[in-house]
C-alpha cells in the first residue's frame, strides 16, 4: 500500500528539500571515457524499457508540481536522442509552473550543428564535457579523437547564447591532473565557468583507485601556483562546487567538485530518474526505485505522488565512499546520469 503524504515540496527523511532532478535520456554514447565506459560498449537497455519523451514530459511535470526547480538534462549523451529539442520544449512549458532552469550536459560532439535548435527549443544553459586541451591526452581519456570538434561545440553554444557555459573537467592521477592551470587560464580567456571534479568509482571496469583521485585541495593548490583565487560564495548551501573568481578581476570562474575528499552531502538537494525510469535517491545508491513501472501500471497522478515521495523519503544520509564496506553501484555513469 502506497503511503499518502502531505502535500507542498519533496523534502526527505532528514528534513533536506529536494529542487534538483537530474533526467538522464539515453544510456547510450558515442565516447569511451576511461572512468566511465573503458570496456567498450554498455550493455544497452531494451529501447521498449526506456522512457518516452511523453512519459518524461509527464512525469517531469509532476515532480514540478512537487517544487522540484531544476532540471538537468543527461545521459549517456543526451543529445544522441532524436527527439531532444522537442522534449526541451515540452520540459520549457513548465517554468510558468515553477520550473527555472532548464540544463543539458554534453559532451560537445553534436554541439557545432545543433546548439541553436537547443536554444530554439527553450534550453536555457549548457555544460560541455572537456577532459583536457591536448589532443593525445583527450583522445586517451575519451576514446574518440574529436577535440577540435568539441572546441567548436563549446564556440557554438556560446554563439546561441547557452550562457553561462560550464566546462566540466574529471581530473584524474597520471592523466591530466598537470592542466588544471591551463583549464583556469583557458576560463579566463574564454569566459567560462570551469569545474573540476574529483575521479569517482562510477567506472564500468570497476577499476577506480584512491591514488588516483586529485583531491579538490590539490586542484586549488595547482591553480593558485599560477592565478591567485578568492571565494565567491559566503555559504555553499545546495551547490555541488565550491566556486571562487580570480583574484585579479579576470572574467571567468572556477568551481572545485570534491565529493570523495570533501563530501557534501548534508544539504544535497538532488534526486535522479534514470533513462529507464528508475528514481535514483543518491548518485551511489545500491537501490533503484521503478516509477516508469508505477506509470505503466496505470497509477493515477496522485499515487505516482505518494510513490515518488515515498521514495524520497528514503533518500540516504550520505554517500559511503569512504567508508571501509563500500560498495560501488552496479550501474556506470551511463546509466545513472551525472
Amino acid at each position: 500500500m502506497l503511503i499518502a503524504y502531505m502535500a507542498g515540496p519533496l523534502k526527505d527523511s532528514y528534513n533536506r528539500p529536494i529542487r534538483d532532478l537530474r533526467v538522464s535520456l539515453t544510456d547510450r554514447c558515442n565516447f569511451r571515457c576511461f572512468y566511465c565506459l573503458p570496456h567498450g560498449e554498455p550493455p544497452v537497455a531494451p529501447k521498449e524499457q526506456m522512457l518516452s519523451y511523453e512519459e518524461i514530459e509527464y512525469l517531469c511535470a509532476i515532480f514540478v508540481e512537487l517544487g522540484i526547480e531544476k532540471i538537468r538534462l543527461t545521459g549517456g549523451e543526451p543529445m544522441m536522442r532524436r527527439d531532444i529539442e522537442q522534449i526541451i520544449f515540452k520540459l520549457s512549458q513548465l517554468k510558468p509552473s515553477g520550473l527555472r532552469d532548464l540544463a543539458l550536459t554534453t559532451n560537445g560532439y553534436f554541439l557545432p550543428h545543433r546548439a541553436a535548435s537547443l536554444k530554439q527549443a527553450g534550453l536555457d544553459r549548457i555544460t560541455i564535457s572537456l577532459d583536457s586541451l591536448k589532443r593525445d591526452v583527450f583522445k586517451q581519456m575519451t576514446g574518440v579523437d574529436v577535440l577540435e570538434r568539441v572546441m567548436e561545440g563549446i564556440e557554438a553554444a556560446k554563439a546561441a547564447g547557452l550562457q553561462p557555459i560550464k566546462i566540466n573537467a574529471v581530473v584524474v592521477r597520471g592523466h591530466n591532473e598537470d592542466e588544471v592551470p591551463d583549464f583556469a587560464a583557458f576560463a579566463r580567456e574564454h569566459d567560462l565557468k570551469m569545474r573540476f571534479i574529483e575521479f569517482m568509482p562510477l567506472d564500468s571496469g570497476h577499476e577506480w583507485a584512491r591514488e588516483d583521485v586529485v583531491s579538490g585541495r590539490e586542484i586549488r593548490r595547482r591553480i593558485e601556483a599560477r592565478f591567485p583565487l578568492e571565494p565567491l560564495q559566503v555559504a555553499r548551501g545546495s551547490e555541488t562546487s565550491a566556486r571562487y573568481r580570480f583574484r585579479d578581476g579576470a572574467p571567468g570562474e572556477i568551481g572545485i567538485i570534491a565529493p570523495v575528499t570533501e563530501p557534501f552531502c548534508g544539504a544535497c538537494s538532488r534526486i535522479r530518474l534514470t533513462a529507464d525510469g528508475q528514481i535514483r535517491t543518491c548518485l551511489f545508491s545500491t537501490v533503484e526505485h521503478s516509477l516508469r513501472d508505477v506509470l505503466r501500471d496505470g497509477a493515477s497522478r496522485s499515487e505516482i505522488i505518494d510513490f515518488i515521495k515515498s521514495v524520497v523519503m528514503k533518500k540516504e544520509p550520505r554517500h559511503y565512499i569512504n567508508d571501509p564496506g563500500f560498495v560501488a553501484p552496479s550501474r556506470t555513469m551511463s546509466f545513472i546520469g551525472g
